[in-house]
């Protein structure tokens, strides 16, 4: 429904990697901006120029945040059209599964675990939160064990500054895929102000019990 905001996740079947190199992440980061179009995927010659005018698009969903790691992603996105979500997802999957295949020799049948999770936000403690964790969930690339072993905050802080596929650069930290991320969008509907967020993340991460918090730590 119009309106509906939902954390996705999906991984990788047998867990395994779903993106093998920076080609991959990069196609993935790709089609989050040319699959949110209403009557199809964008076609353009101008690779990564996503930024020019002559982009015209009727968006499914606003994508407010978004983390890949090697074998899964989330996103964070807000629905413009109905059933915007559901289509968006659906396209992610089946276009990169298809990307993906191609590129392996051939290779057939699923990659990722089933359907998407996607999971509505609706309560109180998940608009708190669940950006919080999505932004924080790739330090699990540097800091394996943050959730228990907290980080010191400044080392935490320059690796999300640094990592490219993540929407925190494009948040904080000048990053190259601003146009993926309606950041007004997400200010608005989670009611932060924008030099309140970065505070109130990492002390989130200093303080929260992470993973009696958030089930599904292990995606």
């Amino acid at each position: 429904m119009i309106g509906d905001i939902a954390h996705v996740c999906n991984r990788g079947v047998e867990k395994r990697k779903v993106f093998i190199d920076q080609n991959d992440y990069s196609r993935f980061a790709n089609d989050l901006f040319l699959l949110n179009n209403k009557s199809g995927k964008i076609r353009t010659r101008k690779k990564n120029d996503f930024k020019s005018s002559d982009f015209k698009r009727e968006k499914l969903v606003d994508v407010l945040k978004w983390s890949l790691l090697p074998n899964h992603y989330h996103l964070l996105l807000h629905e413009v059209v109905d059933g915007g979500v559901s289509e968006f997802v659906r396209r992610l999957g089946n276009a990169y599964t298809k990307y993906f295949n191609t590129k392996n020799n051939g290779r057939s049948g699923y990659l990722f675990q089933n359907k998407a999770q996607i999971i509505p936000i609706t309560e109180e403690s998940q608009f708190l939160y669940i950006p919080f964790y999505i932004d924080l969930n790739v330090l699990d690339i540097k800091f394996r064990n943050w959730k228990s072993e907290r980080p010191v905050r400044k080392e935490a802080q320059d690796f999300l500054k640094s990592y490219r596929w993540s929407s925190y650069k494009d948040y904080f930290a000048n990053g190259e895929m601003d146009y993926l991320v309606d950041r007004d969008v997400f200010y608005e509907l989670f009611d932060f102000k924008h030099e309140v967020y970065e505070k109130d993340l990492f002390d989130f991460m200093s303080r929260a019990h992470v993973s009696t918090w958030y089930v599904d730590t292990e995606l």
